[in-house]
């Protein structure tokens, strides 16, 4: 039987701070909606923002990998990008005339994909990457966040991504944490989690986030 977790407001997206604010939409990654990003998007709203969490999994999440893979396996990308359009949408029509979306693994690969459609300002990707056969022109500015030990699969190594994203005028910074694995920010995840990288990778974030859609 799958390893699911109980999560709250299942299928529903978590929201904090002010309608209006500058918005971030935080997309998990293939574990499903775990409680550690509840604490990250309440550092984000200390730092001004509003921030949307939706559920991509339809309320379950878990913490065992063969579990994350089956989930991740079943998502409708078409619909995970209309969950997150929708955030962004909802967000604007109340007035956050600045929105970012940040992505973990493959919310990562999603927001990726997302941002692709010019509705964002600024896009931010843990561990993610997007194949030549994925990628368009993203128009806003991308940070990436990389694991020193990570598998890609051929033509999604973030060295080829990143000279993509050069070639179409697309500014990209990026960091790779010594030491790490992929998932290194999940702090659910005790086998895989970083906390000295993770806080920095986090630090990095929000200064990113504060120049695009703060200034």
């Amino acid at each position: 039987m799958p390893e699911l977790v109980s999560i709250p407001s299942p299928g529903a997206a978590l929201e904090y701070g002010t309608p209006g604010d500058p918005l971030v939409v935080v997309v998990h990654d293939w574990f499903g909606r775990l409680p550690g990003l509840e604490f990250y998007a309440e550092a984000l709203v200390r730092q001004g923002f509003r921030v949307v969490v939706p559920d991509l999994y339809d309320g379950v999440a878990t913490t065992d990998e063969h579990t994350a893979h089956l989930l991740m396996d079943s998502l409708d990308i078409g619909r995970a990008l209309a969950i997150v359009d929708e955030a962004v949408t909802t967000g604007r029509t109340q007035g956050s005339s600045h929105v970012g979306v940040v992505g973990f693994s493959v919310g990562g690969w999603i927001a990726l994909l997302h941002a692709q459609g010019g509705a964002v300002d600024a896009v931010v990707a843990y561990y993610a990457s997007l194949e030549a056969k994925d990628h368009g022109v993203i128009p806003s500015p991308v940070q990436l966040h990389l694991a020193e030990t990570d598998s890609w699969s051929a033509g999604q190594e973030p060295e080829s991504f990143v000279d993509r994203l050069r070639e179409h005028g697309t500014p990209v910074t990026q960091f790779t944490y010594a030491g790490t694995v992929h998932g290194f920010a999940n702090a659910t995840i005790h086998s895989t989690l970083d906390a000295r990288a993770a806080a920095l990778a986090y630090a990095r974030v929000a200064r990113f986030l504060e120049s695009h859609l703060l200034e």
